[in-house]
């Protein structure tokens, strides 16, 4: 009788076990365990040995075993850096890692989250460059890498190489209070993008303004104050009837402004 008792607790076990591993897809179990091997100061809901992450892990939502959704905001004490496989999470619709102490590079394999809506890394430490790879996220909405530590200038697409020139979904580019360098590529901007917010307010970069930007005529908001940008503020900005806030001081620029008079909805110069 002791006997079938150990073999049914046994067995008992292992049904647990096996349902409990497959309700989070496979692969994205794999993902998660090489981000909990890291990142330290984890939710204390982050525990392999109790429950499923689809099930009831603080910050993890899914849908059809696969996460689709990563929030982990202000969190200051959670640290770590982004590991490759991160990439592995190809159903991730949502990272959102705001006001944490991640630090190190963002890998290039964050190009193949190619389902990713919303990407907000602000208020970390990362450094090194823009991955270029994250041209390749077609669906992205929001992108929001500002007050880091990232460097190195702004990718575009060139050959096979993409770029954030080729995100012409998004709304929003939130690059603010990083060390950005170099200048800002005519290339960037086209009339064919549904931009809402282009910020690069406090980095370093040079260079004039290129005209492109007054292609972009959905935008609302732009700041590249507190750079070191010269030459004359293009005179087509004035097609930006929707801008709301424009802000370009602190720099070196020259020349007479545009006319703004047909920009009934600009409130800030």
């Amino acid at each position: 009788m002791m006997g079938w008792n150990i073999e049914l607790f046994l067995l008992v076990t292992c049904m647990r076990i096996m349902i409990t591993a497959a309700e989070t897809n496979v692969q994205d179990y794999d993902a998660l365990q090489s981000l909990t091997g890291s990142w330290s100061n984890l939710p204390s809901s982050w525990d392999w040995n109790n429950a499923d992450p689809c099930g009831s892990w603080d910050g993890i939502n899914c849908s059809n075993s696969r996460i689709i959704s990563i929030d982990l905001s202000y969190n200051s004490e959670l640290t770590g850096h982004l590991p490759r496989n991160f990439g592995k999470l190809t159903q991730l619709k949502y990272l959102i890692l705001v006001g944490c102490g991640f630090s190190g590079p963002i890998p290039d394999s964050i190009g193949s989250l190619e389902q990713l809506v919303f990407l907000s890394l602000n208020s970390n430490n990362f450094t090194g460059n823009i991955p270029p790879s994250i041209g390749n996220l077609k669906n992205l909405h929001w992108l929001d890498l500002s007050d880091n530590r990232l460097s190195g200038s702004i990718p575009v697409s060139k050959g096979t190489t993409p770029g954030l020139d080729l995100l012409v979904n998004a709304k929003h580019f939130h690059f603010g209070q990083n060390q950005l360098s170099g200048t800002i590529p005519s290339s960037l901007f086209s009339a064919g993008m549904s931009l809402i917010h282009v910020l690069f307010d406090k980095n370093q970069l040079t260079g004039s303004i290129p005209s492109t930007l007054g292609l972009v005529q959905t935008l609302q908001a732009v700041r590249f104050d507190r750079n070191s940008l010269t030459g004359t503020v293009p005179s087509n900005l004035n097609n930006l009837t929707q801008l709301n806030s424009l802000l370009l001081s602190n720099n070196k620029l020259t020349g007479p402004m545009p006319d703004l008079s047909g920009m009934n909805s600009l409130n800030y110069v």
